[in-house]
């Protein structure tokens, strides 16, 4: 049974991750997820140097300043949700959507989901699901 939160997630909303608004080169995005991480959070498709001045912002956990970090906050909101169920992949990258976004990033939001999930699905396969964002349109 769906939650009200797990409903109001959903691909028809207008903000929110869309791997479609994602307009980072595909080479780019491979290079990336095939690629080492060197921890420069510039490594991620999508943060240039505001956006890396924006995540450095903060204090304590709230301060991110490198790729690791990155990913760390990612997997941090990987779950559980508040009723101790597993969060699921779309719920997952709509967290850190609106994290970036309660960060100040308003630029490429759907691109460092996109590029931070691919990467760690590398590392923990079923973290991320691409196939749950294709529609029948294509």
């Amino acid at each position: 049974k769906r939650t009200q939160q797990q409903r109001t997630l959903t691909m028809s909303d207008a903000q929110g991750y869309d791997p479609k608004r994602s307009r980072v080169n595909d080479d780019t995005m491979a290079d990336f997820i095939r690629g080492t991480v060197t921890g420069d959070v510039t490594e991620v498709p999508g943060i240039g140097p505001a956006a890396a001045k924006k995540l450095a912002c903060g204090e304590g956990d709230e301060k991110v300043t490198n790729t690791y970090q990155l990913i760390g906050k990612f997997l941090m909101l990987k779950g559980p949700d508040e009723d101790d169920n597993k969060v699921e992949s779309m719920e997952h990258c709509e967290k850190f959507w609106y994290w970036l976004q309660d960060k100040g990033i308003s630029a490429h939001r759907s691109a460092i989901v996109k590029a931070v999930a691919c990467k760690v699905n590398g590392l923990f396969p079923g973290v991320y699901d691409p196939d749950l964002y294709d529609d029948d349109d294509e």
